[in-house]
């Protein structure tokens, strides 16, 4: 019985180290990537969405339009994409917020797209994939917060698109307090969807 007992302990102490080792190497996978950015041009840019209201964007979205307007400036993209559909309480989509800022920043209405029916970070590449198709774009520029860029740049590249990681270079996400909620939440995101990858691929 005493033998039993210590196997059984012994197994259940090998499992959580494995769970814990496991975590903690897709955390460091998350944390390097953050610093991966590649600098090419391409036919568009998808700005991932973020919080907004009927009077503004989030200062993380805002963090994330500025970021494109950069890159619009000095030629890296021809068009932007912007994404996120309405929030509870608002009259406007997020979408149709960002669009309006990088209005007020100076990029001609002409060059943003709106996608602005999705509700999370899948949906937001999903649709932007499709507008990419209707208009003949193969490339796009990912932008987002730095720690998001791992678990974006998977899904971009199962949806396949042609997809190049340009993270913001400052973030709404600065201090330890928020940066280790952002990072669990992250993690918690991108171990869940590769799991489900290998059930549904």
């Amino acid at each position: 019985m005493r033998k039993t007992l210590m196997h059984m302990t012994t197994l259940v102490f090998m499992v959580i180290s494995i769970i814990i080792v496991y975590i903690t190497c897709n955390v460091i996978s998350i944390c390097k990537y953050s610093n991966v950015y590649e600098n090419k041009k391409c036919d568009v840019a998808i700005v991932l969405g973020a919080a907004a209201n009927d009077t503004g964007v989030s200062e993380v979205y805002k963090q994330r339009l500025n970021h494109v307007v950069e890159l619009y400036q000095e030629g890296d993209i021809d068009k932007i994409i912007v994404t996120g559909g309405k929030g509870n309480g608002n009259h406007f989509t997020d979408a149709y917020m960002a669009k309006k800022y990088l209005e007020s920043m100076g990029i001609p209405t002409d060059s943003i797209l709106e996608e602005d029916k999705s509700t999370i970070t899948q949906e937001n590449l999903e649709n932007a994939q499709k507008i990419m198709e209707e208009n003949g774009y193969k490339s796009a520029l990912i932008v987002s917060d730095p720690l998001h860029m791992k678990r974006s740049m998977l899904l971009a590249n199962d949806l396949g698109i042609e997809a190049f990681s340009s993270p913001t270079q400052s973030s709404a996400y600065k201090s330890i307090k928020t940066k280790i909620p952002f990072v669990a939440r992250e993690t918690f995101f991108y171990i869940g969807y590769k799991w489900y990858r290998v059930f549904h691929r």
